[in-house]
């Protein structure tokens, strides 16, 4: 009966406006199933109802609208000083490393909302963010998709387990990305801790 339930709003022509809107509101309220709900409208798009290619324009639409309301919020939350303290120590990282940070950021939890409020607090250029928040929510749209389809393709006869199969996907490729995140920070202190250890050796081999 719930599964009746679940196809009977995933294939009304309602999902089309809660997929824009969730992706919308996802970008700074991380508690919004956004990727979830885009994954299993995917896995009954197998069926032609709902439009697999309009599930994914929408939910890249409303993650690029989201994104942006976000980046405002940013540029006001600027106004505050203890922030504006922090963008300008943050500001250099971002601003070098920008691109790369908001297209991965839309994969980790709660990044998305970390970056693009980083982004509008920093001043971070409209233009570049724009670019690269087009492409960033693209790649997840596209992604999130296509993995429901996926499922809901291997299991056409059987819904419920095309989406723990799109859903499991989905949680396996977002904590691999999060443990490699995590290993690069690592090997990056590490890197950083071993390159200033020489420099500490002269400095003090000077001192005496």
């Amino acid at each position: 009966m719930v599964m009746h339930w679940i196809e009977g709003v995933l294939t009304s022509p309602v999902i089309y406006l809660a997929v824009l809107v969730l992706a919308l509101l996802d970008a700074f309220l991380p508690i919004v199933p956004s990727e979830t709900v885009v994954i299993a409208a995917a896995v009954f798009a197998v069926s032609g109802i709902p439009s697999l290619p309009l599930i994914i324009v929408l939910a890249a639409v409303g993650a690029f609208i989201g994104d942006h309301i976000g980046y405002a919020l940013g540029r006001q939350m600027r106004r505050r000083r203890r922030l504006a303290r922090l963008a300008d120590k943050a500001g250099p990282h971002l601003h070098r490393r920008g691109g790369a940070l908001i297209i991965a950021g839309r994969f980790v939890p709660g990044g998305r909302t970390a970056i693009v409020t980083a982004g509008g607090v920093t001043g971070y250029p409209l233009a570049r963010f724009s670019l690269f928040t087009a492409i960033a929510a693209t790649v997840w749209a596209t992604y999130s998709g296509l993995i429901g389809y996926l499922g809901g393709a291997v299991f056409e006869s059987d819904p419920a387990l095309g989406l723990a199969l799109g859903a499991g996907l989905a949680l396996t490729i977002t904590g691999l990305g999060e443990l490699a995140r995590r290993l690069w920070d690592r090997h990056r202190a590490r890197a950083a801790a071993e390159a200033g250890a020489p420099a500490l050796a002269g400095a003090g081999a000077r001192g005496e």
